[in-house]
C-alpha cells in the first residue's frame, strides 16, 4: 500500500466543499514560482512543488484568441507533470495536478472607469514578453505609462479518471485589468534600474516596487501577482458539485 501523502491541507483552510475535497489527497503544483506557492498558503493549500519541463514554445499567433494561449501552456505543464509523476510511481500518482500559464497583453484605454474591460470592442492584442534588457524594460514603461495592460491566467487542472487515456483536464482563465498612473521618466528609469522587472512579463511587479507605477487593478489582484486563487477555489467547488467522485478514483 502506498505511504499517505502529507496533508496539502493547512490548518487556517476554509471549510468548503472543494477544498475539504483536498484532505488526505496528494496535490502537485507544477510551477516553480514562489509568488504561486505562496498565494496558495495564503488560503490554506500547501501543494507538493514539482515544476513542469514542458518547454514553452507554443506560438500565441496559432490562437484564435490569445487568451487561450496561457491555458493551453498550462495543461501542457500540468500534462507533464501528471503523466511523469505516474511514470515514475504508479501505485503513488498525484490525486491532482496544478498547471498555471499567466501573460500580459496590451489592451485597449476605456473612456472611463464606469466601462468594464469585457463590454469593450474586441481589438488586437500583443502579447508583452520579458525585457530584454534595461533598455527594453523602459521601452515597455514607457509605453504602458498612463495606459492599461490586460493580465491573463490560464490554470488547468489534471486528475485521475476510469476512462482512457486515464486523466481529465479542466481548466479555466482570469483577466485582469491593470491601470498605470501617468508616471514621471524619473520614476521609470528608477524602477527600471532595481531590476526587478527584468524577468518579468510586462517589465514590472505589481507586488513589488512595481506597484508605485499602479493606479488601480479591476479584477483579481492575486491573477495579477500570477495566480487567481478565487476563481481556482470556486471552480473546486463546482467540479465537487458537478461529481460526487472528482477526486475519488
Amino acid at each position: 500500500m502506498p505511504p499517505k501523502p502529507p496533508s496539502a491541507l493547512l490548518p487556517h483552510a476554509l471549510h468548503v466543499p472543494g477544498i475539504n475535497k483536498l484532505a488526505g489527497k496528494r496535490i502537485v503544483l507544477a510551477s516553480n514560482s514562489p509568488r504561486r506557492k505562496e498565494i496558495l498558503q495564503i488560503f490554506g493549500l500547501a501543494p507538493e512543488i514539482v515544476p513542469s519541463t514542458f518547454t514553452e514554445d507554443l506560438s500565441a499567433t496559432s490562437f484564435e484568441d490569445i487568451h487561450e494561449y496561457p491555458v493551453a501552456t498550462a495543461t501542457h505543464k500540468a500534462v507533464d507533470v501528471y503523466e511523469r509523476l505516474v511514470r515514475a510511481d504508479p501505485e503513488n500518482g498525484p490525486d491532482l495536478v496544478i498547471g498555471a500559464d499567466t501573460v500580459v497583453l496590451t489592451h485597449a484605454q476605456p473612456v472611463s472607469t464606469d466601462v468594464a474591460y469585457s463590454e469593450l470592442p474586441s481589438v488586437h492584442q500583443e502579447l508583452l514578453e520579458k525585457p530584454e534588457n534595461k533598455a527594453d524594460n523602459l521601452r515597455m514603461l514607457q509605453d504602458l505609462n498612463g495606459s492599461v495592460c490586460e493580465v491573463v491566467t490560464g490554470v488547468s487542472l489534471v486528475f485521475p479518471v476510469l476512462t482512457s487515456p486515464g486523466f481529465s483536464i479542466r481548466s479555466l482563465e482570469e483577466r485582469s485589468l491593470v491601470y498605470f498612473s501617468d508616471n514621471p521618466t524619473s520614476l521609470l528609469k528608477a524602477y527600471v534600474d532595481s531590476g526587478e522587472g527584468l524577468d518579468r512579463a510586462g517589465g514590472f511587479a505589481v507586488q513589488g516596487l512595481g506597484g508605485l507605477l499602479v493606479r488601480k487593478i479591476e479584477g483579481d489582484y492575486h491573477n495579477v501577482v500570477g495566480f487567481p486563487a478565487a476563481s481556482f477555489f470556486r471552480f473546486l467547488d463546482l467540479l465537487v458539485e458537478e461529481d460526487d467522485d472528482f477526486l475519488e478514483v
